[in-house]
């Protein structure tokens, strides 16, 4: 493992006294290709320690049934595959800072994953505070770490594309993976039954599951068939939102369910355009969106757009709109537009909307509200709620981009100014947009 993913966030010097080494997973939530997993196993076998797993649960914000069912399906298995190693898993419910605090008084090494958001980089600066015991911090979640590409927020994917390539020709990372040869822990925790877990949390149920299951192995088997029967035809086809020729694993990328150093590997053994496409996206892009959250943080608000998009989008803030439409109208899919209904329909129905029509939908909710910083709310809700992946960095990004974050400056035009322009009719000429819209009234 290379050094960049490794931090000492509190700079504590191991004392190696007492009891058992700790791993907080919170954003890494697999066993595979979990590198914060694997080096604490190596620390705990290095120093004869046994080591302990733990999941807070908690009321995360914006969450909801459908959410913590994809969430819990995962967490199952990865108790499973932790007993069958003699590794003891507990999920705790609670506020991480003081729950990870206290477990730590019997630990004598934290390590933990890393993530961008700001509660989730707080609730590890909190903790690094409240204990005296190293917090190591193991980046895991990218195929290279974010400040290692760039110390600053990138203008655009060309800007951090540049920097991507140049290290990645260099790049060379030799993983090891070990097998655990410490005793299974049986201490007493106040741990939640995850059968059960509804009653530990305060839940909004209006939101359904739908028929994604979490976890790895339901992750890598979709990404394997999309590798098998669709990277072929990515370039072509990924684009055109009557077919599905999406790889579909953003929903366990945003969980950590599945890794993409995995996904990278697997990747290897392909060639052509079709895999630089994807890797385009799977990687420079997604990382991109980790660069942006992680060094702009006001990223869920508009106050992150800055320059001339902000410019632009204020000098053309008054103009009249032909449609306004309420938070609720979006929200039931209740505009004039089938094309917009059907997307949102989609992403209610299944938790996932095809990404072409992402771009499409945000684009008029900028367009029929009355104010950008109206639409940037009205879309990080929406988001937020229905998406399996939303909550997440690329989620944030993918809205960003709506108001011409990474994007530059285009024809000018009413309500938009000079951001990017997209219609019904541009949908009409690239694909037999109706074949979507019957594809999504097919769902009932």
């Amino acid at each position: 493992m290379i050094k960049q993913r490794l931090e000492n966030l509190n700079k504590k010097k191991w004392k190696n006294t007492k009891g058992f080494f700790l791993y907080w997973m919170q954003s890494s939530q697999r066993v595979e290709y979990n590198l914060a997993l694997n080096y604490i196993i190596e620390k705990a076998n290095e120093h004869g320690k046994n080591v302990l797993v733990a999941f807070v649960l908690t009321d995360y914000p914006d969450a909801n049934l459908r959410h913590y069912d994809f969430l819990i399906q995962g967490l199952k298995e990865v108790k499973a595959k932790l007993e069958k190693k003699n590794i003891r898993f507990i999920v705790l419910k609670g506020d991480p800072v003081k729950t990870i605090s206290e477990i730590s008084n019997n630990s004598s090494l934290l390590v933990t994953d890393r993530g961008y958001l700001k509660h989730i980089i707080n609730w590890r600066e909190n903790i690094s505070k409240n204990i005296d015991i190293p917090l190591i911090q193991i980046e895991d979640n990218v195929l290279l770490p974010v400040e290692m590409v760039s110390d600053k927020e990138e203008y655009s994917a060309a800007t951090l594309r540049r920097k991507y390539n140049k290290i990645l020709e260099e790049f060379d990372e030799e993983l090891k993976f070990q097998d655990y040869k410490g005793s299974y822990i049986e201490d007493d925790f106040d741990e939640i039954d995850l059968s059960d877990y509804k009653k530990y949390l305060e839940l909004d149920e209006s939101v359904k599951p739908v028929e994604f299951q979490g976890g790895h192995d339901k992750g890598l088997e979709i990404f394997q068939e999309f590798l098998k029967n669709k990277l072929k035809k990515y370039s072509e086809m990924r684009n055109d939102p009557a077919y599905d020729y999406q790889s579909n694993i953003s929903p366990f990328l945003h969980f950590g369910m599945i890794s993409p150093i995995e996904i990278n590997e697997l990747l290897k053994k392909f060639s052509g355009e079709e895999k630089d496409d994807f890797f385009e996206e799977a990687f420079v892009r997604r990382e991109l969106a980790r660069n942006f959250c992680f060094y702009n943080k006001n990223y869920d608000s508009f106050e992150c757009i800055t320059g001339w998009a902000r410019d632009t989008l204020k000098e053309h803030e008054k103009d009249e709109r032909e449609y306004v439409y309420s938070f609720k109208e979006f929200e039931n899919g209740k505009t004039h537009d089938k094309y917009w209904n059907a997307a949102q329909i989609e992403m209610v129905k299944t938790g996932k909307m095809h990404g072409y029509m992402r771009m499409y939908w945000a684009k008029k909710v900028l367009e029929w509200t009355e104010d950008a910083s109206t639409a940037y709310d009205y879309l990080i809700r929406l988001n937020n709620k229905y998406e399996l992946d939303g909550r997440d960095e690329n989620g944030y990004t993918g809205v960003a981009w709506t108001f011409g974050k990474h994007d530059r400056a285009w024809t000018e035009r009413k309500v938009f100014g000079k951001t990017r322009y997209m219609n019904a009719n541009g949908l009409k000429r690239k694909f037999d947009i109706d074949k979507y819209v019957q594809k999504i009234k097919d769902l009932d």
